[in-house]
């Protein structure tokens, strides 16, 4: 079985879907059936070929990204285009030298669009991952775009042999595009060995300092400002000492750094940039607890992660994340864009140690149902699927 895989995003470039897809390929390199050729972009302006295991093959074309950028996860029009022609171009000629079996789009566009031009040439079957930003109505960013996108997103899903979302808060979104159309759901998983917990001391003691972790993209979309203003009221309120560290880059970041300099929090809250996801797991380690304050979310890869580290977590009622998180029994619902009830959450943990400990403990019981290896297996079978539809 020869699979031919697009994505735009792909470590170190990009988020959520990029990890998700180096996950998935770890998993398919162990069948030994199976062979994976990745389609995505580089980070500088070299095409380079990869070979991460015998069976897996990675193709990184230029698109204009520039290694140590700020706005380097940030995809640009501009960016989409260039991997758009480029992707279709190299394709192209690959599927006239080599022959696969099934083609797997990440993201409606660009990928699924290349995937439907590549699919009427060629004649062979096509999947699309649902990932978010690519469903219309998901973010406030596109809107303008989903206008002339929906009819676009329309075609590229009728003409798929299968359509999956990363959770059943965007299969329902997605429905409301194409309520014909059969979507099926396959979410991330975790890998319980690589994010585990360790012992935290959860204090009573005023004296000492209560961590909150968020990691995300710097982007509006996940709530940011709303954060830094409740850790603003936090400290106005002085009831103990609340430090915030921030991991991630994006366009918002020089923003969100002038609101801590200005409003004098620089002594509570900490830019760490973009980790390796090597290294990340400290992160979750050092933390009491999680948040992630978004006002959408797809399936979100990090939540995932703290959940399997053992946190508690704080996050809006949204997306795949009303899926992992249940309020009260492994963490808190909180209002999108609401800092005061954003502070009251972080106060009402760092108050009650017992419900901290219980909820984290809960939320590892969670994660450790959610592994790569289920991903994998739903993944071949629906390029199984695909190919069988095909004949």
């Amino acid at each position: 079985m020869k699979i031919l895989i697009h994505n735009y995003e792909y470590p170190p470039l990009g988020g959520g879907a990029g990890n998700a897809t180096e996950y998935m390929l770890r998993k398919f390199s162990a069948f030994p059936d199976m062979e994976i050729v990745l389609v995505t972009s580089s980070i500088d302006d070299t095409h380079r070929t990869e070979y991460p295991a015998p069976n897996v093959r990675i193709e990184r074309l230029p698109v204009g990204k520039k290694e140590g950028a700020r706005d380097l996860h940030f995809q640009s029009k501009a960016n989409l285009l260039a991997y758009s022609w480029k992707s279709w171009m190299f394709s192209r000629k690959l599927l006239k030298r080599e022959t696969f079996d099934c083609m797997h789009a990440f993201f409606s566009v660009p990928s699924g669009f290349v995937m439907r031009l590549l699919s009427m040439e060629f004649h062979i079957p096509y999947i699309v991952s649902l990932r978010g930003s690519d469903v219309p109505g998901y973010s406030e960013r596109f809107t303008h775009l989903y206008f002339f996108l929906r009819p676009i997103t329309r075609s590229i899903w009728r003409n798929a042999a299968q359509v999956v979302a990363n959770s059943e808060g965007l299969r329902t979104l997605a429905l409301l595009t194409e309520s014909s159309r059969d979507i099926g759901v396959i979410r991330n998983g975790i890998d319980t060995d690589e994010f585990f917990p360790v012992p935290r001391e959860y204090s009573h003691d005023a004296s000492v300092p209560f961590r909150v972790l968020a990691i995300a993209r710097l982007t509006p979309r996940k709530g940011l400002r709303s954060l830094l203003e409740a850790m603003l009221l936090l400290k106005r309120k002085e009831q103990r000492m609340f430090s915030l560290d921030i991991a991630g880059d994006g366009h918002e970041r020089e923003s969100l750094e002038a609101f801590v300099r200005e409003n004098d929090l620089s002594d509570r809250v900490r830019f760490v940039g973009r980790v390796p996801h090597g290294e990340i797991v400290s992160l979750y380690h050092r933390a009491h607890i999680y948040i992630l304050p978004s006002l959408n979310e797809g399936m979100s890869n990090n939540v995932l992660e703290a959940l399997a580290c053992g946190l508690p977590i704080i996050t809006t009622d949204t997306g795949g994340t009303r899926e992992l998180v249940e309020d009260g029994v492994n963490g808190c619902i909180i209002r999108m864009k609401d800092s005061e009830h954003i502070a009251e959450k972080i106060a009402f943990l760092a108050a009650h140690p017992e419900e901290a400990i219980a909820y984290g403990a809960e939320s590892r019981r969670r994660a450790k149902t959610l592994g790569w290896d289920e991903v994998a297996k739903a993944y071949r079978k629906a390029y199984e699927v695909a190919i069988t539809s095909k004949s």
